[in-house]
């Protein structure tokens, strides 16, 4: 749909509509958002994000700094011996995880260390290892962006999250592709296949558990079904963590 068209359906101007795609637009009715969501058919996910976009324009940045692992988060984490389990802060940074979580994501980085790695900027930088271990890695990165997106609209003033989307762009070809088409989810749950060195494949769901008083930090636990071979395969990994014999790859 051309913008012309479309300002028209939505009952705007060519140019205030020109103005809302620019981030020009803070003073924008919810009207108008109402108009421009039926128009682009967008569903219920992609009105609230449009919406956090809207509000995006009206807020100050600050400067960027490291998020702060709250300690409750840190306890949860360790609490799980027999799952993978990390905590992530709003720009992807994975703040804290258990063993098992670092065999499954990361073995080729220490475990121990102030600085751990963001997920996404391994995913699309450090392509050799992610493309080994994701065996759909197109899906996760179009996951990855859409992480993005979403805590870009919610949290407009981190310089931080915006220094990263912009490392990313200027490193990445695939990124900026990518981040060119703007997909939009919110998936709390995913399953994806997982291709380790020392067990196979695994087919593994991730259930993302947001702290509701912290901005941005949640919990992700990966998990097996039960009586699956995936479940037999992530013991198995579980018992070479605990031998100290897991593959850095």
């Amino acid at each position: 749909m051309r913008r012309e068209e479309l300002a028209s359906l939505a009952g705007v101007s060519v140019g205030y509509y020109t103005r809302l795609e620019q981030g020009q637009g803070p003073n924008v009715s919810e009207e108008v958002l109402d108009s421009l969501a039926r128009v682009l058919k967008l569903d219920g996910e992609e009105v609230a994000h449009l919406r956090r976009l809207a509000r995006a324009s009206r807020v100050r940045r600050r400067a960027a700094e490291p998020e702060r692992l709250r300690p409750g988060l840190k306890l949860m984490v360790d609490s799980f011996a027999g799952a993978p389990a990390i905590a992530v802060g709003r720009r992807g940074d994975i703040l804290a995880w258990n063993r098992l979580a670092h065999a499954l994501l990361a073995p080729h980085r220490p475990f121990e260390g102030e600085e751990k790695p963001n997920f996404v900027r391994m995913d699309f930088l450090e392509t050799e290892f992610s493309r080994g271990l994701y065996v759909d890695w197109e899906q996760k990165a179009r996951d990855d962006i859409a992480y993005l997106e979403g805590a870009l609209s919610r949290f407009p003033s981190d310089e931080g999250l915006t220094a990263l989307i912009e490392e990313l762009l200027a490193a990445s070809p695939e990124f900026r592709t990518l981040w060119s088409e703007h997909p939009v989810s919110h998936c709390a749950s995913i399953t994806r296949d997982y291709r380790h060195p020392d067990v196979g494949v695994m087919s593994l769901t991730a259930e993302f558990l947001r702290s509701p008083d912290d901005e941005g930090q949640g919990m992700t636990v990966f998990q097996a079904e039960v009586g699956s071979p995936s479940q037999d395969r992530l013991r198995r990994l579980a018992e070479l963590v605990a031998g100290g014999a897991v593959t850095a790859t």
